[in-house]
């Protein structure tokens, strides 16, 4: 017994543990697609570059702040360099015997020979050497920093703008597999009550086939019409539970998570808030004001390149102290340590660089007429986007309402029929036909729903409305 103890606690102890806890989920469409703008990848990615861009923004004002950097060197000769002196002694003492008057043995007096100049090699140092110092440097003027400090807030509000156009696609990926989940769920409700009336169907016509009312082939027909709602009802539900997964992905949540969706369907909600969607200008697009902050970004850029030519200038001060040895006692603070200290300015001035600025500047210019050419381009796009959308979205409108009444006659049509099948006066071929019918309006429903529901995201994303 100790022995089958021992195995189920160490089969225990090695079996994996789920340490991620199951949440569930109450979501509307509004609360989802807030979910899935904390959630997505692309999104965290596009804050992580906007986070750079300020650490950037950072790095440059750091650059107008004054610098210092110290340096500490040690150094041995092996060998002390040579510098060769000019002979200075040779004429010094010619000089002299021709003051005095001094003669050679002929009695001639003596004079510097003519001949070229003469060096002897002289060592000057000591072997041991160290210095010490700290250096401070000021910029005071450089174009392409003066530009960078310029075109900081607009390159945080570059990647904003990356963002926002970002969160305009998640929402509408978002709210069409949102809809597309409520609208599968509502039409399998709607299959599971044709397949009960399916059934109470063939259940009365057992009974009628009993007692020879009627024959084998409307009970078979009846099957048929069974068979094919089950079937659609089992790829309904496949369906629902690949759209459920796809919704779990994109929110960025597990997909062991419940996710219980709290809207519901309506024509009302493919309506919602139609005057207000009428108004546009092409500054509501996220597009737009993206490029229009690119655009001013290539103009600093533009700006900076023609900056260029003039000077940068910077001051320093540079302060050290040098220890001279001839053994090795550097770190003997007692000997002496000789200072060093200067104050300086520097002007850097561009004077000729083969043209190397000038097409740089073309090239600026160029990139800033590509993007208002992308502009222009983008704003006729929207103007045939915006056109499609609401032809589209019209269109869509007028369809559901038709299709709404189809449900309301084939609704009619059925109860009617099998009013009169109940009373005998009717066939069971018209009543399993005025179902099938019935089904296939509200298959056709679901589907203009779902139509509309769409042409309604995409004409609020073609006004930049996408809420």
């Amino acid at each position: 017994m100790n022995r089958l103890t021992l195995l189920i606690c160490i089969i225990a102890f090695l079996q994996p543990v789920n340490t991620t806890a199951q949440q569930q989920y109450r979501l509307s469409a509004q609360q989802a697609a807030e979910l899935a703008l904390k959630n997505a990848t692309d999104i965290k990615n596009l804050q992580l570059d906007r986070s750079i861009q300020i650490a950037k923004n950072r790095e440059y004002i750091g650059q107008t702040l004054p610098q210092a950097s110290g340096n500490i060197q040690m150094q041995k000769y092996f060998n002390i360099p040579v510098t060769l002196l000019p002979d200075f002694i040779s004429p010094s003492v010619y000089r002299v015997l021709t003051d005095k008057g001094v003669k050679d043995g002929s009695g001639n007096p003596i004079t510097e020979p003519k001949s070229e100049p003469t060096f002897f090699p002289a060592q000057f140092g000591v072997p041991w050497q160290a210095s010490a110092g700290v250096q401070f440097q000021q910029l005071l003027f450089q174009p392409d920093l003066f530009i960078a400090l310029q075109a900081r807030k607009k390159a945080v509000d570059f990647t904003e703008a990356n963002i926002k156009v970002m969160e305009d696609s998640v929402k509408s990926n978002i709210y069409r597999s949102y809809y597309a989940v409520l609208i599968a769920e509502k039409r399998k409700s709607f299959l599971d009550e044709s397949i009960r009336r399916f059934e109470k169907l063939k259940s009365d016509q057992e009974k009628l086939f009993k007692n020879g009312f009627i024959e084998r082939l409307d009970l078979d027909k009846t099957q048929v019409g069974l068979n094919n709602l089950q079937t659609n009802t089992t790829q309904i539900g496949n369906l629902i539970q690949i759209g459920f997964a796809s919704l779990k992905f994109a929110l960025g949540i597990n997909q062991t998570d419940t996710l219980l969706l709290t809207d519901t369907l309506s024509i009302d909600l493919v309506k919602k808030d139609m005057m207000a969607l009428g108004s546009f200008t092409y500054t509501d697009r996220k597009e737009i004001q993206l490029l229009n902050i690119a655009k001013e970004l290539q103009g600093l850029d533009l700006k900076r390149n023609k900056l260029a030519y003039l000077p940068t200038l910077a001051t320093y001060f540079n302060y050290s102290r040098n220890a001279l040895r001839s053994e090795f006692s550097i770190f003997d603070f007692s000997q002496q340590w000789f200072k060093t200290s200067l104050w300086g300015i520097n002007m850097s001035i561009p004077i000729f660089d083969g043209g190397q600025k000038l097409n740089k500047i073309r090239q600026a210019n160029y990139s800033l007429q590509k993007t208002e050419n992308t502009i222009k381009n983008l704003e006729r796009a929207i103007d045939l986007q915006l056109n499609a959308a609401n032809i589209i979205f019209t269109n869509s409108l007028s369809t559901l309402d038709i299709q709404e009444r189809n449900v309301v006659l084939a609704e009619k049509v059925f109860v009617s029929t099998k009013k009169k099948y109940e009373q005998g006066l009717g066939s069971s071929f018209e009543l399993s036909q005025s179902e099938q019918d019935l089904e296939t309006a509200q298959s056709n429903y679901f589907q203009s729903l779902y139509d509309a529901i769409n042409a309604r995201i995409s004409y609020m994303k073609a006004l930049g409305k996408l809420q």
